[in-house]
């Protein structure tokens, strides 16, 4: 059980109640950028080209870090992958069938409508769906400010839960930074999480592909 109870394509199909509340359901809420990951994933990612140095990668990941920790979660948006969009993924295992993947369009126009609601998965433990805006997604889920001081590395796995780990399943080509916050020694380290960033090469810039995060789980 998670410590903390509180604390993806073609388009998103959101059920309306009145004037004010929107949910979009767990299922059948894919972006078309997830059309393309699913259609041609693994026979079109190429990796990172090799004169993209791991400074360069590791600058960046922490550039979109910081921006997430600041809360600026618009600064982000260029670093979207253009054709792919960005998955969202709220434990290490990454469900293609659920899992929230967003356009760059449609990250920029969700950010600004806040009464929009997603169900981002089921929480570990309790197993209710987690339904919230991005930004509060952002903000309560990935937590980047956790990750302010962590430790990073590069296509290399610190730190796994119960959770399997299908990262280099479902993106076989593509670089990961990790960022690893450690846990504190009030809660002997079971309050760890991570923050892995995957990156994937196109037209010879790298781009964001999903935001995965994990921690401990039952």
């Amino acid at each position: 059980m998670t410590l903390f109870a509180a604390l993806k394509p073609p388009y998103f199909s959101i059920m309306t109640s009145g004037m004010f509340a929107f949910v979009l359901a767990a299922t059948g809420c894919q972006s078309s950028a997830e059309s393309t990951i699913n259609a041609s994933a693994q026979s079109t990612n190429t990796p990172v080209t090799t004169d993209m140095s791991q400074q360069t990668l590791k600058q960046q990941a922490l550039r979109i870090q910081r921006a997430l920790a600041n809360n600026d979660y618009a600064r982000i948006t260029k670093d979207i992958h253009p054709t792919r969009g960005v998955r969202f993924s709220m434990y290490a295992y990454v469900r293609p069938e659920s899992d929230k993947v967003f356009s760059r369009e449609q990250y920029a126009q969700y950010l600004q409508q806040s009464k929009i609601r997603f169900t981002w998965g089921e929480r570990d433990g309790t197993g209710e769906p987690l339904i919230i805006p991005l930004p509060e997604y952002l903000n309560t889920w990935v937590k980047a400010k956790t990750f302010n001081d962590a430790t990073l590395s590069i296509n290399e796995f610190q730190k796994s839960g119960n959770s399997i780990n299908n990262l280099n399943k479902i993106y076989q080509n593509s670089d990961v930074v990790e960022f690893y916050y450690k846990g504190s020694d009030e809660y002997s380290g079971l309050d760890w999480r991570v923050l892995r960033l995957v990156f994937d090469d196109y037209q010879g810039k790298r781009y964001l592909v999903a935001v995965i995060t994990d921690q401990w789980t039952t």
